[in-house]
């Protein structure tokens, strides 16, 4: 008997709620919001040339190692493009001005990889920050 790998199919409704619950989940720190997102096996990069961070639990512990405060930033992303279980997403990531930063501005390309309950197993980072 073989094993086929199902695919799931990514809309732009799907992929959208995906984004608005990562944001979500970064501005409350919960830990099980943050689990939920991610496959148990999940490989993370922060930055392209990173090694990955693998596994749901390891993902969550860096993720709230140095928690940003909720109220010192907003973020918007949307998808951009989409093929099966790859979503190629856009946005940008907004510091507010404080007494120690500038207001900082990234714009951002997130490389997400689902798997088939739909949470991401493979999440890579890029951004620059403006001027």
């Amino acid at each position: 008997m073989s094993t086929t790998r199902r695919e799931i199919q990514v809309d732009r409704v799907g992929a959208q709620r995906w984004l608005e619950r990562y944001i979500e989940a970064w501005r409350s720190n919960d830990r099980h919001q943050i689990a939920d997102l991610f496959s148990e096996d999940v490989a993370y990069r922060y930055h392209p040339y990173d090694q990955p961070i693998v596994g749901r639990g390891e993902l969550v512990g860096s993720w709230l190692e140095s928690p940003d405060d909720p109220g010192s930033w907003d973020a918007t992303y949307a998808p951009f493009a989409l093929e099966g279980e790859r979503l190629v997403a856009v946005g940008t990531s907004r510091y507010h001005r404080t007494e120690e930063h500038p207001e900082r501005i990234f714009h951002n390309v997130f490389l997400i990889v689902f798997d088939h309950d739909g949470r991401c197993r493979e999440f890579t980072e890029y951004y620059v920050q403006a001027r």
